[in-house]
């Protein structure tokens, strides 16, 4: 059923494409069958579960793979063997594991919209491991300033490694 439905838009689209001489005269319709199209690709390439979690949670999901645009959390979970989907969602980590207290070597520190774990300290500062570091997984020292948690989570030896 969805392959027909995926067909005939493509047969549809393409009908459209051709039947208009002007960009003009295409306008408001043709960009929506082009957007319907997108979503139905899109539908197909990550799932109704992973795109009705994303609308819910307000997490884009990338065009290429299966890992949300904002990944901090994917990529935490992921690094301490914690596969759930709803820990995409940076600030869900503040429920996960127990209440560590404050910052420390080994404990996960949540932001709003960012997660990491703690893996030094430097001077005044934390030295914290996050996913979606300037598009990639990076070590630095940063402020925990603004921090809604501290959790200490059961991942074993990857935690802080």
């Amino acid at each position: 059923m969805k392959k027909k439905l995926v067909a005939v838009l493509a047969l549809l689209a393409t009908v459209v494409l051709f039947s208009q001489s002007s960009a003009q005269a295409r306008g408001h319709h043709y960009r929506h069958l082009v957007r319907h199209a997108q979503a139905v690709r899109s539908h197909h390439r990550h799932g109704y579960r992973a795109q009705r979690f994303a609308r819910r949670n307000r997490v884009r999901l990338a065009r290429s793979g299966g890992r949300p645009s904002a990944w901090c959390g994917w990529w935490l979970g992921n690094h301490l063997g914690m596969n759930k989907r709803d820990l995409w969602l940076a600030r869900n980590w503040a429920s996960v594991g127990s209440n560590a207290g404050g910052p420390g070597i080994g404990v996960v520190v949540v932001w709003r919209h960012h997660v990491g774990v703690i893996t030094g300290r430097s001077g005044s500062g934390w030295i914290v491991k996050s996913g979606n570091e300037g598009n990639r997984v990076r070590e630095r020292v940063r402020s925990i300033s603004g921090a809604i948690a501290f959790r200490h989570v059961g991942g074993g030896a990857n935690v802080g490694s």
